[in-house]
């Protein structure tokens, strides 16, 4: 900034150009730098905080007027101190000679203070302005980020909340049925129930269990449901071992054996088979429960249906990283979750 205001004085205010001998060119841009130099810190040291001050103290054209009062100011007082440096070295003899060059040199120094310090003072507070509509922006960015994740977790806990009553209203169905016909089956049910309600709270809140512990829920929920449809209902578990310590949505494999029992086992008189496995390979770990009852259609899902609300469950928890697959027929209907292995 110095040297631009120094080769501004030379050629616009001394008439220095490609033809003015380089020793006098060389000289006149010294003498000028020197000037520049006594100017500029006093600027550049003191404009940034004054501006800030100043602009949003005072209202338009007062706040201008105060800091073009103060660049002359600084215009002034450096041409002073720079008559004195050239005096003590000598190149002005006399003091007499220092005030005529203060005469001579003061307009031409306000004029480029003006012309540097207006524009450096204009661009300072557009970087200033934009630094803050930055940090404002990036602030609503993080809100609205935070807000999106608050909103996230209290749609999962929505969800996860539709899930436990649903799975409750259907066992309470099932001992409702034997109560009359079956009081000693409804006992043991009712057991049964109270041992998985405790298995679920004791899960706390937290949306991911180990496989293992969702095991014992699934195979709790199937001793209730045989106590329901005996023979009906046939079970066998194929588990991996390598994937029984991966972590799972909570109550997320009892809610395919619930279909299965809906679909394939309640509506038929032979009832049916039902596969529970898993296994873990590159990554996931796959949940999959296989029937041999009459399918259903699994292209449209209602809202309220289990394996919807699990898929919405999956997407929230795992986004994209998660896949629920169904692939139903009369005669085979398979049920399968593809989720990132977490081991716990």
């Amino acid at each position: 900034m110095n040297a631009a205001a120094a080769l501004l004085v030379a050629v616009a205010f001394n008439g220095v150009t490609l033809e003015t001998p380089w020793r006098s060119a060389l000289e006149i841009f010294g003498v000028a730098f020197l000037f520049a130099s006594c100017i500029g810190p006093l600027c550049a040291l003191t404009m940034p905080g004054l501006s800030r001050l100043v602009l949003y103290r005072f209202p338009f054209p007062f706040n201008w007027a105060v800091l073009v009062a103060a660049m002359v100011g600084f215009g002034i007082a450096g041409s002073l101190v720079a008559i004195g440096i050239l005096r003590a070295v000598g190149y002005i003899a006399t003091s007499h000679l220092m005030w005529l060059w203060f005469a001579r040199s003061v307009k031409v120094s306000i004029i480029v203070t003006l012309i540097f310090g207006i524009f450096a003072t204009v661009v300072e507070t557009m970087r200033a302005r934009l630094d803050e509509t930055t940090v404002a922006l990036r602030t609503k960015e993080r809100d609205e980020a935070r807000a999106r994740r608050l909103a996230a977790e209290a749609q999962l806990a929505s969800l996860e909340a539709r899930v436990n009553p649903h799975f409750l209203f259907n066992t309470l169905n099932s001992i409702a049925a034997l109560v009359h016909d079956d009081p000693p089956a409804a006992e043991r049910m009712t057991a049964q129930l109270a041992s998985l309600m405790r298995s679920s709270l004791e899960s706390g809140s937290a949306p991911l269990v180990p496989l293992d512990e969702e095991l014992r829920v699934v195979r709790t929920y199937l001793e209730i449901e045989q106590v329901r449809f005996g023979e009906r209902l046939r079970y066998r578990f194929d588990i991996d071992e390598s994937a029984r310590q991966a972590l799972v949505p909570r109550l997320s494999l009892q809610t395919l054996a619930e279909n299965s029992v809906k679909f394939a086992v309640a509506p038929r008189r032979e009832g049916a088979s039902l596969a529970v496995r898993a296994a873990a390979a590159n990554g996931y770990v796959r949940l999959e429960i296989e029937d041999d009852g009459p399918g259903f259609d699994g292209s449209m899902l209602p809202d309220g249906h289990g394996l919807a609300l699990l898929r919405a469950r999956l997407a929230m928890t795992f986004g994209d990283a998660a896949v629920l697959a169904i692939d139903s027929r009369p005669g085979r209907t398979t049920v399968t979750m593809d989720l990132p292995n977490g081991s716990s």
